[in-house]
């Protein structure tokens, strides 16, 4: 498989830790105790840190269906 990382998140984070920080911002969020500056900052990085999850996930079903398609016309 390809390198882990992404170019287009101008971080390079792997699926793996986009997915495992998404779900300790999520944790951080229903755990409450945090200002509403606070749980704003963290909406916005679990907003970004699920969009990288979904560009992965995205790219993947693409290389899927390119290879899916290779192997129909072998």
């Amino acid at each position: 498989m390809a390198d882990k990382t992404t170019e287009t998140d101008g971080e390079g984070l792997s699926y793996e830790t986009a997915r495992e920080e998404l779900v300790e911002t999520v944790r951080r969020l229903e755990a409450g105790g945090i200002t509403l500056e606070e749980s704003l900052a963290l909406w916005e990085r679990g907003e970004h840190l699920a969009t990288v999850c979904q560009q992965w996930l995205d790219g993947v079903r693409k290389r899927l269906d390119a290879a899916q398609g290779n192997d129909d016309e072998d």
